[in-house]
C-alpha cells in the first residue's frame, strides 16, 4: 500500500517540493520502498499516529504541507488542486476532502462513503462550527501548524490526529471542505466490527481530552463571535 501511494505522488501534475514517510518503528521493508521513491523517511519511536503526523509537520519543509494514509492513492492532480484551493484561499488556511473506499467488501466500502465520510463531515462539523479534517486527505498552511503544533496532543497513542488538529485550529483559520478533492482510500478500517470499535473508541478518548481543555459550544460559540467579527470589519 505504501509502495502505491508513493507512485501515486510521484507521478502528480504538481511535483511535490518533498515527500516525507513518518515510520513508527515498522518491521517490514517500509525503508526499501520509500528509498525506491526517494521519499524522505522520518522514525518516530513515540507510539501512535498523533506522535506521527506532528513530527512529520514538524520536518516539513514546505509553506503548504499535505497528508496522506499510507493506504491513500491519490489522483493524479491531488497537489495540483490542494495548492491552488490554498493559494485562493488565503494565508491562514486548510482543506479537507472525502475519500473513495476499495478493497475489502462491498457493504464495508458502502459504510465508508454513504455513512462513514458523510456522517463524519456533518456531525463533527456541526460540533466544530466548520468542516473537520480527514487525516486520510487534507492539506493546510504551514504558518496554521505553527500555530498549533504546541498544543496537539502528540503524545498520546489513542488520540485521532485529524480530529485533534482540527480541534486545535483557531479561529481566524478558513477551513474548506472541497466534495471534488477525492483520494482513494482503503476500507480496512470498516471491514470487522473490532476495528470500527476501536477507531470509535480514539474518537471517544480525543474529544474527552478536547473537551477538557475548552468545551465545543465554548469553542464553537468563540468561532462564531471571531466570524461575526470580523464579517464586520470587512463590510464595505
Amino acid at each position: 500500500m505504501l509502495a502505491a501511494c508513493l507512485a501515486a505522488l510521484v507521478g502528480q501534475t504538481r511535483p511535490a517540493d518533498e515527500i516525507v514517510v513518518v515510520d513508527n518503528a515498522s518491521t517490514d521493508n517500509t525503508a526499501e520502498v520509500c528509498a525506491a521513491a526517494g521519499a524522505r523517511r522520518l522514525a518516530v519511536e513515540l507510539p501512535g499516529i498523533a506522535a506521527c503526523t506532528a513530527h512529520g509537520f514538524d520536518e516539513a519543509c514546505s509553506e503548504l504541507i499535505a497528508r496522506l494514509d499510507t493506504d491513500s492513492i491519490p489522483p493524479a492532480d491531488w497537489l495540483e488542486r490542494v495548492e491552488a484551493i490554498l493559494e485562493k484561499a488565503g494565508p491562514l488556511s486548510a482543506v479537507s476532502g472525502p475519500g473513495d473506499f476499495y478493497g475489502e467488501t462491498r457493504f464495508a466500502r458502502w459504510v465508508g462513503g454513504s455513512v462513514y465520510i458523510p456522517g463524519y463531515f456533518w456531525a463533527i462539523g456541526w460540533l466544530l462550527g466548520h468542516p473537520p479534517l480527514f487525516g486520510s486527505n487534507f492539506a493546510l498552511r504551514s504558518d496554521v501548524w505553527d500555530r498549533i503544533r504546541g498544543s496537539v496532543h502528540r503524545g498520546i497513542p489513542p488520540v485521532h490526529d485529524d480530529l485533534d488538529i482540527s480541534y486545535q485550529i483557531p479561529p481566524d483559520v478558513k477551513v474548506i471542505a472541497d466534495p471534488g478533492l477525492r483520494v482513494r482510500v482503503s476500507a480496512r478500517p470498516l471491514a470487522s466490527w473490532h476495528s470500527v470499535g476501536r477507531r470509535l473508541s480514539m474518537a471517544w478518548t480525543t474529544f474527552g481530552i478536547e473537551f477538557r481543555q475548552e468545551g465545543p459550544f465554548r469553542r464553537r460559540r468563540r468561532r462564531r463571535q471571531w466570524e461575526r467579527t470580523h464579517s464586520r470589519q470587512t463590510e464595505p
